[in-house]
């Protein structure tokens, strides 16, 4: 069973900067594909970007690329997802997933982000 655990949501004005933090337990973080999600109020829940286990493949949904930045510290156990350039289309509850090479997913418990114009 892996247990994900965020932090780093909160209030920021339009063109601010946040650090979103998942840490991982309950199974080798390495082993580990972890990807960010993110769901708006009445929107379906979208992918935001996926690291690979080492960290050298990443993947950004179009209307993040060149804003977000996805990155992994094996070592903590724990993925980032640095947000700059912050507009009120972000505002979301942003969500971890890990995906265990067995492909069985976990999701955290998600942690808001709200942009504010």
């Amino acid at each position: 069973q892996v247990q994900l655990v965020e932090s780093g949501g909160g209030l920021v004005q339009a063109g601010g900067s946040l650090n979103l933090s998942c840490t991982a337990t309950g199974f080798t973080f390495s082993f580990l594909s972890m990807s960010w999600h993110r769901q708006a109020p009445g929107k379906e829940r979208e992918l935001v970007a996926v690291i690979s286990g080492q960290g050298g493949r990443t993947k950004y949904a179009e209307s993040v690329k060149g804003r977000f930045t996805v990155s992994r510290d094996n070592a903590k156990s724990t993925v980032y997802l640095q947000m700059h350039s912050l507009a009120p289309d972000d505002t979301a509850v942003y969500y971890c997933r890990a995906v265990r090479l067995d492909e069985r997913a976990f999701w955290g418990q998600g942690t808001q982000v709200t942009v504010s114009s």
